[in-house]
């Protein structure tokens, strides 16, 4: 068996960070949890993005022609996150949407609120276990209010722009406005017509996209790759872009090395966290980020 890539924070050490991140109200703080999971704290509220930690997707498949072999530990038991008060789910698939991360956490934060593509609310509710009136939905060019956070969604291509037969998206991403902050958070997502008009008025501080790319041999919806999330977060103006979506499954990931090659090449900011690891910033009158 492989060693697995060890967490830069786990278990115990990565909630005393937590801890000490709550002494520095005025920085926003965020820790990339593997895949496309990240937290964000601002002003002592949290806000999960796509959490998957759990091993079902590994079990699951173990017997089949697809295995799921982890390659990366995992930074926290869900059921240790007790201070949450938003998470999200982009869209339906187990990485992104998983019973064994969801129920436990919401047993754990009791007054969390979720929010989901409306499209896929019933579905929802029957993965999670709950009423389905307990998601908050949205469409693309939606936004609402939750918990001292403004969410608006935005269109996901994955691979492409599903709509259901009342025209809501299957697929999407978030653009989190937290006090002065602007976060986009892609779900899992190509390269679409349009997409650049749609986030660049946004003036997005920091944008997590992932780059694992799009091969029809891994016989799954593929993403942006190292080259395309570059560009992208230079198109869009963000101010960092902090690469996801790599380093969970042998047969899906990509070297974030390559990635940050693309960022030089461009001339995008970018930052790659290790599993576990914080990133802290502030920002100035003129929305440059310190960190």
């Amino acid at each position: 068996m492989k060693e697995l890539i060890p967490a830069f924070q786990k278990d115990e050490t990565f909630l005393a960070d937590l801890e000490t991140a709550r002494s520095r109200p005025d920085q926003l703080h965020v820790w990339w949890l593997g895949q496309s999971g990240f937290l964000v704290q601002w002003q002592e509220r949290y806000l999960l993005f796509d959490p998957y930690l759990s091993d079902s997707l590994s079990v699951k498949y173990e017997t089949t022609d697809k295995p799921h072999v982890r390659m990366s530990e995992l930074v926290i038991d869900p059921s240790r996150l007790t201070m949450i008060d938003v998470v999200t789910s982009s869209h339906n698939h187990t990485d992104h949407l998983d019973a064994e991360t969801l129920i436990p956490l919401f047993m754990a934060s009791p007054n969390v609120q979720f929010v989901i593509p409306e499209a896929n609310r019933f579905f929802v509710a029957d993965r999670v276990k709950r009423d389905a009136v307990f998601p908050i939905g949205l469409n693309d060019g939606e936004t609402v209010e939750v918990a001292g956070f403004r969410v608006h969604g935005v269109p996901a291509a994955h691979n492409a722009l599903e709509r259901d037969d009342q025209g809501r998206c299957k697929f999407m991403g978030f653009v989190v406005q937290a006090g002065p902050w602007t976060i986009y958070h892609s779900g899992d997502t190509l390269w679409y017509d349009g997409m650049v008009e749609i986030l660049k008025p946004f003036n997005i501080d920091i944008a997590f996209l992932p780059i694992n790319g799009n091969k029809p041999e891994r016989r799954v919806a593929g993403n942006l790759n190292p080259e395309e999330a570059a560009r992208l977060g230079r198109e869009i103006g963000a101010r960092l872009v902090i690469p996801h979506h790599y380093h969970l499954f042998e047969f899906n990931t990509e070297d974030p090395a390559n990635f940050v090659r693309e960022a030089r090449r461009y001339g995008t900011p970018s930052q790659v966290l290790r599993l576990g690891e914080r990133w802290s910033g502030k920002k100035d009158l003129d929305r440059t980020i310190e960190n």
